[in-house]
């Protein structure tokens, strides 16, 4: 563990935000095309990757491919933290499962006042840090088994992301922008801080829209509305968004989790600005997307069951809402996930 930590220091920022030091950690699809924007900027950033694509990045550099233009830099990579050394940013944007082993590791990389942005999907781990209520500060097994990020990161180092950008890895070392530019962020006690200005303001100077939102909990909501949702009926099904949302039979499948979930945020607070059916028309306006989790799926590689369906089962519970559609499709999910 890095030492005990307090909010006042780590919200203080002492650097002009271009001698800021920026650690993505993840630098898969979407942290690469965060980090190539952040480096085309000016910044001074790394990237933690592995395997074939980190040695991609190191012997060709990190290649985006946006809007039929390939832009290619040279940013130092590595599956070692320790080469980079303390960072004032560290952004996170690995599948929700895998952070807790890496928990420990992100420690190499913070001084007294490094800021975590969390630009993961699912619940986040730490969504009840400062919330207050009967639930303040509650811990959610689902999404951090053993407490290890609420540990080893601390839920007071986190910045709240919410992340829209749709980007794949096209080959190692390459990435391709598919569409979405936005990167809500939030402070978990919503006040809009030093570092969360600061922040904000990299991201917009990187060519990234990055709205600072009071109520970052009520958009996370919306995102994991259609996750929990689409992305288990996806896997089960094999089919496109807009197949879910025009056959009548998952249409209302998908319609019955939303509700349960909808019930869920409400009794935490939670203002929903979109209705369960325009929610709906919005993920079938994608068109023919295969989900995330599908992708997955498809590619061997384990899904965030989780962070994205189990974390709300875990809420019903903790709530007092029952949840029978979401506990179904859940075991379904499961078993389809074993047999991966």
């Amino acid at each position: 563990m890095s030492g005990t930590i307090s909010q006042a220091n780590i919200n203080r920022q002492i650097k002009g935000s271009h001698e800021m030091k920026i650690c993505i950690y993840g630098a898969g699809a979407i942290g690469g095309y965060l980090g190539h924007g952040m480096a085309a900027a000016g910044y001074d950033v790394s990237l933690i990757a592995r395997g074939p694509h980190m040695q991609a990045i190191q012997n060709n550099g990190l290649a985006l491919e946006k809007d039929g233009q390939v832009s290619t830099l040279q940013i130092p990579c590595s599956d070692d933290p320790m080469d980079f050394g303390p960072q004032d940013f560290v952004v996170v944007t690995l599948k929700a499962h895998s952070v807790p082993d890496v928990a420990a590791e992100l420690t190499k990389l913070f001084h007294e006042n490094t800021a975590v942005v969390m630009g993961v999907n699912g619940l986040p781990w730490w969504y009840f840090y400062n919330l207050g209520g009967e639930f303040n500060n509650r811990q959610l097994e689902s999404v951090d088994p053993g407490g290890l990020q609420w540990q080893y990161i601390t839920p007071a180092r986190v910045i709240g992301s919410v992340v829209y950008p749709a980007c794949d890895i096209q080959s190692p070392g390459v990435i391709r922008h598919i569409e979405g530019d936005r990167f809500s962020l939030g402070e978990p006690s919503g006040e809009k801080t030093e570092r969360l200005r600061t922040l904000a303001e990299i991201f917009r100077k990187s060519g990234f829209k990055a709205p600072i939102r009071p109520r970052l909990r009520d958009e996370i909501w919306v995102k994991l509305w259609g996750n929990l949702s689409f992305n288990p009926i996806s896997v089960l099904t094999l089919a496109t968004l807009e197949d879910i949302c025009g056959f009548p039979e998952t249409r209302a499948l998908a319609r019955a989790m939303m509700l349960e979930a909808q019930e869920i945020g409400k009794k935490l607070g939670v203002r929903f600005a979109v209705d369960v059916d325009k929610r709906i028309d919005g993920a079938a306006s994608v068109g023919a997307h295969r989900t995330s989790m599908l992708q997955d799926l498809e590619q061997g590689r384990a899904m965030e069951v989780d962070a994205v369906v189990t974390a709300v089962q875990e809420l019903g519970k903790l709530t007092e809402v029952k949840t029978p559609t979401i506990d179904i499709v859940l075991g379904l999910l499961k078993l389809r996930d074993q047999q991966r």
